[in-house]
């Protein structure tokens, strides 16, 4: 059988030269298959950073998230649905969710800032606003960028509707100052009269040698966020608008906290206001208190100092309710959720932020008005809260963090909601701690996927996929449809997982590289059970090796890792000695082949060099190449760096095959040149599946653009004709990654960014 192996190679080359040399013209309309997509079931994996209910109607309640998008609660489910999945690569920037506002007076009205950045590549933001409750939306541009992935996310509404008149909407922005519509949103003034909010930013430090993106992160100036939320007074007169209302400001030193007492026509600060601190949220009682947390940071930067205070807006008078002190130098911590019980003006929970020196993260309630406080989390006894993880396992081992929005049902005193950096927690018990009972939790993000899919695996045999994200590790998934059981991939465990492979001959056999969660020098790790157990390597290259790519030989005894900013190693004793590769570049992507278990490959597009190593990376030859179409570029704008383009990859079942999918093209290796094949005009994520009925070559598969249309393809003729396979309702924004399943004909795994892992069958 391996003898013939090379032959059945040649003549699959040939087969795709005649294919790519018969090609007829790319047709006008591109033709489709009908696919089924689901999420593979992880729960959550993302910040949520903000929830908000509708004020009167029963089960109305949206989520928004940094970068992945926004939610709607079905009740008939009892699951959240994704209302911003049509969003096209082109648009991305839409994908990350500044704020929600609802219209109190019409619950199937729905408004949201979309943009994730506010740099200066970025596009300007869009306001989205649905009259059909999330089922269809406008899209309105305004002269703004939004920080939907900022510090600062967690804070608001910055968006809100007039609650006596629903034309009028305002809108607080991170750099731009205060906006009203006065028609639904479709046009947008800036608000001259109110108050220059500018903020003098310190310089950046310059930077320390030695130091991690971390410490210097950390070591960079703080500075606000601008509009962190704006809040209506109560309403006076019907269809016409609300004549009080109060801005937030992230700024500190300095008057932080505004209103208005004529429809936004003149401002002024409001007196005797805290400013030793930033202002988070707020939330107005019926009864006229207005709360506010605040934090030093806008956060997710961590806060030192901060506190909860109460106005009363009748009288002008302050009160400082902070339930628990920050102490400098010690317990250093914020706050940041607030929410008042809408039937019960006087009971009121806040949450901390960043309290992991004083006893972790904790919720505070009053029921007088913040004179004294009960916590929830760790009150002992019979009152602490208790926590059903059965929902996503994973988070047991997470801890609750990110906590920046917690909101009570305005038609259920007894639910409550709170969000984190995984997803959030709910409970329906919020009132026992009145009577000396625990609060019982549960996570409320069935249907909220929100991981960045960094690569993906589907092993020869074994479950059907193995996936590296973002944030929380990655999973052996050998259920799609429910979260695996044991939680992320551990020992080690990691935060972000950069890579994993299964060897293709060997598939029980899998290492995994990443960046270790608990911050040990363990960043590297292998499963000898397909997934189903891991364990460390015995030593990583340097002590402070860490993400990258590793390739995997086809028999898994060989592994090739390229660490971060690093050249590539080679260990063929499971780690226990390692040599660098010193005649390939740092950072250089090595694969294996699928077939020859000493065969590695590796490609430098910058001075157009293929590197192939025959002897189990002890050496590479080296040799030149070319593109058929002349030079390719290289350089910036080719896409996202942590994408599936500008990769080599080598043929399932077969030897020495490989291809280039180029940011520009697809290509395939002849000898010493890459032939482009035509159609194929842009690619963000290649990969291969399991050959269809009677052809005798793998399925490819590519995100990108082919001819005029931009979307997700299959080919089953090398690459000769495609076929969309996705529609107009799944793009997800952008997507990272792609594997064909090896072991079912037309199922796909996609890596979105921030939208989860999906899988994809015909219909």
């Amino acid at each position: 059988m391996t003898t013939d192996r090379p032959f059945f190679a040649r003549c699959w080359l040939a087969l795709h030269f005649f294919f790519w040399m018969t090609a007829t013209a790319f047709a006008a309309d591109m033709p489709g298959v009908p696919y089924t997509w689901k999420n593979v079931q992880i729960v959550g994996g993302g910040f949520v950073d903000g929830v908000v209910f509708h004020p009167s109607a029963t089960d109305i309640r949206y989520a928004r998230t940094d970068m992945g998008g926004a939610y709607k609660w079905d009740p008939a489910i009892h699951r959240w649905s994704p209302i911003l999945d049509f969003i096209p690569y082109k648009d991305l920037n839409l994908m990350g969710v500044e704020s929600i506002a609802l219209d109190p007076n019409d619950a199937k009205v729905v408004y949201l800032a979309a943009g994730t950045y506010t740099n200066a590549a970025t596009p300007n933001g869009a306001i989205l606003r649905s009259d059909d409750e999330a089922k269809h939306f406008k899209r309105i541009d305004v002269p703004i960028k939004f920080g939907g992935n900022e510090d600062g996310r967690g804070n608001g509404e910055r968006l809100a509707v007039d609650p006596s008149d629903g034309r009028v909407l305002y809108l607080g922005t991170r750099h731009d100052g205060l906006w009203r519509s006065t028609n639904r949103g479709d046009s947008w003034s800036r608000i001259a009269s109110f108050p220059d909010i500018t903020e003098t930013i310190a310089s950046a430090p310059p930077p320390v040698a030695g130091e991690t993106p971390r410490d210097r992160y950390r070591r960079m100036p703080i500075h606000g966020d601008g509009i962190v939320f704006v809040k209506f007074g109560h309403a006076e007169r019907e269809r016409q608008p609300t004549a009080t209302i109060y801005i937030g400001v992230s700024l500190k030193g300095r008057s932080n906290l505004f209103v208005s007492h004529d429809s936004g026509a003149t401002w002024a600060a409001i007196p005797d206001e805290p400013v030793s601190n930033r202002p988070l949220r707020a939330a107005l009682a019926t009864d006229g208190s207005l709360y506010v947390t605040y934090g030093s940071t806008p956060g997710p930067t961590p806060m030192k100092d901060g506190g909860v205070w109460k106005l009363n807006t009748a009288t002008g008078k302050w009160n400082d309710i902070t339930p628990d002190r920050p102490v400098p130098g010690g317990r250093e911590f914020g706050y940041a959720g607030v929410s008042v019980d809408a039937q019960r003006p006087q009971t009121v929970i806040v949450s901390t932020y960043n309290r992991y020196m004083a006893g972790g993260e904790e919720i505070f309630r009053s029921t007088d008005g913040g004179a004294t406080w009960r916590k929830i989390f760790t009150q002992g006894g019979t009152s602490a809260g208790v926590f059903d993880y059965s929902n996503a396992p994973y988070v047991q081992k997470t801890g609750i963090h990110w906590l920046f929005d917690i909101e009570i049902d305005p038609r259920n005193s007894s639910h409550a909601v709170f969000t984190t950096g995984y997803g959030g927690w709910e409970t329906y018990d919020l009132e026992a701690i009145d009577h000396g009972r625990p609060t019982h939790w549960k996570l409320f993000t069935p249907g909220i996927e929100e991981v960045v899919g960094l690569q993906l695996d589907s092993p020869t045999a074994g479950p059907p996929l193995l996936s590296a994200i973002g944030d929380y590790g990655g999973f052996t998934h050998h259920s799609l449809d429910s979260p695996a059981p044991e939680g992320s991939s551990q020992n080690p465990r990691f935060g972000n997982t950069t890579s994993i492979v299964s060897a293709t001959l060997q598939p029980q056999i899998v290492v995994r590289t990443g960046e270790n969660a608990d911050h040990h020098a363990q960043n590297i790790g292998i499963s000898l059970d397909g997934g189903t157990t891991w364990q460390p390597a015995a030593s990583p290259p340097r002590p402070d090796s860490h993400s990258g790519s590793v390739a995997v030989s086809s028999e898994g005894d060989v592994w090739i890792w390229t660490p971060e900013h690093d050249v590539p190693y080679v260990t063929r004793d499971r780690g226990v000695t390692w040599a660098a590769i010193s005649t390939l570049p740092p950072d250089t992507r090595v694969v294996a082949d699928p077939m020859e278990p000493r065969k590695f490959y590796a490609i430098s597009l910058r001075d157009l060099r293929l590197f192939t190593s025959v002897d189990a990376g002890a050496s590479f030859e080296t040799r030149s190449f070319t593109y058929s179409d002349g030079p390719s570029p290289v350089g910036a704008a080719r896409g996202d760096v942590r994408g599936g383009q500008d990769r080599l990859y080598a043929t399932p079942g077969a030897s020495g095959d490989l291809w280039l999918p180029a940011f520009n093209g697809l290509y395939h290796l002849h000898g010493d040149v890459f032939e482009r094949l035509p159609d194929v005009e842009a690619i963000h994520a290649f990969g291969f599946g399991k050959a269809a009925l009677g052809v005798g070559y793998p399925t490819l598969y590519l995100v990108g653009k082919v001819g005029t249309e931009a979307g997700i393809f299959r080919s089953t003729d090398i690459g000769r004709h495609w076929l969309r396979i996705n529609d107009d309702q799944h793009q997800w924004g952008l997507i990272l990654q792609i594997a064909g399943d090896p072991k079912q004909f037309g199922r796909i795994y996609v890596g979105t960014h921030g939208r989860g892992i999906f899988y994809g069958d015909p219909d």
